[in-house]
C-alpha cells in the first residue's frame, strides 16, 4: 500500500486558488490536487475553470469550481459562506488573481483601468483575508501564500500604476502575517514568481519569446513544496 503521507500529504485539506483558470493560478491548483488536497478553484469563466477542474480529475485529484468576480464587493463573502458551510475550514489560501493595467508613465494613468487594478490586487486581498481569516483559524495549520511581483519592491518606468497596487498588496499580507501569528497558527508567505509564462507576461513583453521563460509549472510545483514546509510566517522569496 501507497504511504499517502508522502505521496499525498495533503490528504483531507482544503486548498483556495484564486485566478485559477490558466497560468500560475491552474498550476499551483493542480499541484496542490496532486498532493490529495481538494481545491476551490476560482476565477471569472466558468468554462475555463472546468477545463482545470478535469485536468485534475484525470489526474486523480478532486477540485470544486466556483466562478466568480472578485471585485464584486459580496462574491468573496458568499464564497467564504459556502466554503464554511461545506468544510468548515480553510487550509490553504492561494491569492493569486491580478490585473495587469496598461503600461504608462505615472503622469499618463488611466483612472479607471487603476481603479479596476486597485480593485482587485489590493482591495479584494484584504477581503480574502478578512473573510477567510476565521477558516483559516478552525484548519490545524492555516496557510496563506500570495503572489506579488519585483516592480512593487523595485519600482520601474511605466510601471507605476502596477507597481503602486503590488506595494500595498504585500503591506497588507506582511502586516497580516505579523498580526495572525500573535492570536493564531496562520502563517503568511508572499512569492515572487519571477519571469513566467502566462498571459499577464505576453501582455507586459509583447515581444518576448514565452520559451526564454519557465513554465507556470515550475512555479506550481514551488508553491505547493512551501505549503508542505515549516515556514516562518512573513517568509518572502522568489521563484527562479
Amino acid at each position: 500500500m501507497a504511504d499517502t503521507s508522502t505521496s499525498r500529504p495533503f490528504e483531507g485539506q482544503i486548498a483556495l486558488v484564486t485566478g485559477a483558470s490558466r497560468g500560475i493560478g491552474a498550476a499551483t491548483a493542480k499541484a496542490l490536487a496532486t498532493r490529495g488536497a481538494h481545491v476551490v478553484l476560482t476565477a471569472r469563466k466558468a468554462s475555463d475553470l472546468e477545463k482545470v477542474e478535469e485536468d485534475i480529475f484525470n489526474a486523480g485529484g478532486t477540485a470544486t469550481i466556483a466562478p466568480m468576480d472578485l471585485t464584486e464587493s459580496e462574491s468573496i463573502a458568499r464564497l467564504a459562506q459556502a466554503v464554511g458551510e461545506r468544510w468548515d475550514k480553510l487550509d490553504m489560501l492561494v491569492i493569486n488573481a491580478a490585473n495587469l493595467p496598461v503600461l504608462t508613465p505615472v503622469i499618463q494613468i488611466e483612472p479607471k483601468g487603476f481603479n479596476q487594478a486597485l480593485t482587485l490586487n489590493v482591495l479584494a486581498t484584504q477581503a480574502l483575508l478578512a473573510a477567510f481569516d476565521p477558516l483559516l483559524k478552525r484548519a490545524e495549520k492555516g496557510r496563506i501564500v500570495g503572489l506579488t511581483s519585483s516592480v512593487g519592491a523595485e519600482p520601474r518606468p511605466y510601471w507605476g500604476a502596477y507597481g503602486a497596487t503590488k506595494v500595498a498588496f504585500d503591506t497588507l499580507l506582511s502586516c497580516h502575517a505579523q498580526e495572525a501569528e500573535r492570536i493564531s497558527d496562520v502563517r503568511v508567505a508572499i512569492v515572487d514568481p519571477g519571469a513566467t509564462r502566462t498571459q499577464m507576461r505576453a501582455k507586459a513583453y509583447p515581444g518576448e519569446d514565452p520559451e526564454t521563460v519557465k513554465d507556470p509549472d515550475v512555479v506550481g510545483e514551488r508553491i505547493a513544496e512551501i505549503f508542505g514546509e515549516d515556514f516562518p510566517t512573513g517568509h518572502r522569496e522568489r521563484v527562479e
